[in-house]
């Protein structure tokens, strides 16, 4: 009986863990998308100028596609954080 309660509970706290893990790399990936780094909390910058009427913005964050397996493939991105030096790579 011990041993039943004892493997369910470790069965319980791996799929709450590993659902945990997912939510915070969902939840990176989702700040990378909106320009915010998930560090330094870096936001992009925007200027706005008088004289011209013109704003400029400023992005932290600079994405690059590194691999693209077709139409049908997945997205290999590279985000890096140009204030920390942050370096990751997603999969979308």
């Amino acid at each position: 009986m011990q041993t039943i309660i004892l493997l369910s509970l470790l069965f319980l706290l791996a799929v709450f863990s590993s659902l945990l893990y997912l939510k915070n790399k969902n939840s990176r990936v989702d700040k990378l998308n909106k320009g915010e780094c998930p560090e330094c909390h870096e936001k992009t910058k925007t200027f706005f100028d008088e004289k011209t009427r013109t704003t400029f913005t400023m992005e932290v964050i600079s994405a690059k596609l590194l691999k693209n397996h077709g139409c049908t493939g997945i997205n290999e991105i590279e985000y890096v954080c140009k204030n920390c030096g942050l370096k990751e790579v997603y999969t979308q």
